[in-house]
């Protein structure tokens, strides 16, 4: 980000909250939407990453609070969801980004590694949505982001699970944002779905060390990993956070049941 303090502007007055904002797409959300004016609640499952998160949106002169939460859990989601309305009385924007990436040969992959996949990607955005939803109607209206991926939309071999996941993602959340029209809640549910995004996720799957090693640098891993994008890189996630507040924004107050492709080309 070229100037590294809090501005007010954007989102000033608005109350948000971020699933996985302990690194990544989450952590750049989380910064960069308190930047804007929002206090944040930042959620993990690593409760200490999230406090760093909050920390940092701290250090900056942000508003944030830490909180521990396992998106598969709705008893997590209500504990959160119960002490955020209590602290600031309103959600007005919900961001589902945590997720998990997962490979493995669909003949090979067992039952339980299927589920897990689901459990994180596909059952921790309804439960936000659900829970979300319903904390947005007592304050009125808001905004729903849920972040799916390219790989929802262009399959790729030994991605089934992930695939799948994402791809539901998409479709669960035009189905929501419907329901909300009808019912006139003044809730817009829209999804971003990034490409390659160079995130710590990647370097925690077992192949980065070994690519990591035959290319040489890190740097260098990265573009071979994008040869298959048409803007030849993947993106920062600050690029998609950038995306993901525009959606939080009065600017989208038009803009519901859409899909924001932000994959530098990979999916045209």
């Amino acid at each position: 980000m070229s100037n590294p303090s809090i501005q007010r502007g954007r989102l000033a007055k608005k109350i948000a909250l971020i699933t996985g904002a302990a690194s990544g797409i989450g952590k750049a959300t989380a910064i960069l939407l308190a930047r804007e004016g929002a206090k944040v609640a930042v959620t993990d499952i690593d409760g200490n990453g999230a406090q760093d998160t909050a920390s940092e949106i701290a250090s900056l002169g942000g508003t944030a609070v830490p909180y521990s939460l396992d998106v598969t859990s709705e008893d997590e989601w209500q504990r959160v969801i119960d002490d955020l309305l209590r602290k600031w009385e309103r959600l007005d924007i919900l961001v589902n980004n945590a997720g998990i990436s997962f490979a493995k040969p669909l003949v090979e992959m067992s039952l339980a590694e299927w589920r897990k996949v689901f459990a994180v990607n596909l059952d921790g955005v309804f439960l936000g949505t659900k829970h979300g939803t319903n904390a947005m109607r007592k304050g009125g209206g808001g905004s729903i982001i849920n972040v799916a991926s390219a790989s929802g939309i262009k399959a790729g071999a030994g991605a089934s699970a992930y695939c799948a996941s994402k791809a539901a993602v998409r479709m669960f959340s035009k189905v929501a944002a419907l329901e909300c029209a009808q019912n006139g809640d003044n809730i817009r549910v829209n999804t971003v779905s990034p490409g390659g995004v160079m995130t710590p996720m990647w370097e925690s799957m077992g192949f980065w060390q070994d690519m990591k090693a035959q290319a040489g640098s890190a740097e260098a891993s990265w573009q071979a990993m994008s040869q298959d994008v048409p803007l030849k890189r993947f993106a920062t996630p600050d690029e998609i956070a950038a995306a993901i507040l525009y959606l939080a924004s009065a600017e989208s107050a038009y803009v519901t049941a859409a899909e924001l492709v932000i994959d530098g080309g990979y999916t045209a």
